[in-house]
């Protein structure tokens, strides 16, 4: 009987990390705010990103401005594979990114450790 439950138990942590690390989770969505000729969104890391997704307008200049609160070594760093940034986030300090938005497209991001996944959608 001992060896079932540790059969069912390991089988449900193992199913459990699957769906952490590859499920598809919902992702939030945010949108910039427009201030003049510029787009601002604010991400808060804390346990990942938050929002996950940002929105942001074709042909207007836009920035991301990353606020670390979470201690983690791994969510210290944001990297952006596809505009060569691999940069460091200070805690509870504000960290702004610029990003590209002349073409529609969308820039995938996430941790140093490459856990924790965001993306910007520029439209």
């Amino acid at each position: 009987m001992d060896k079932i439950i540790i059969v069912v138990l390991a089988l449900a942590i193992i199913a459990f990390i699957i769906w952490w690390f590859f499920g598809k989770h919902t992702a939030q969505e945010g949108t910039a705010e427009q201030q003049g000729n510029l787009q601002n969104a604010t991400v808060v890391v804390n346990g990942g990103y938050n929002p996950s997704t940002i929105v942001l307008k074709q042909g207007l200049a836009g920035q991301i401005t990353f606020h670390r609160k979470d201690p983690s070594s791994c969510l210290e760093r944001v990297v952006f594979p596809d505009l060569g940034i691999n940069d460091f986030l200070p805690q509870n300090q504000d960290h702004v990114i610029k990003i590209d938005t002349s073409q529609a497209k969308t820039f995938e991001y996430a941790c140093g450790m490459n856990m924790y996944h965001g993306k910007v959608v520029v439209k």
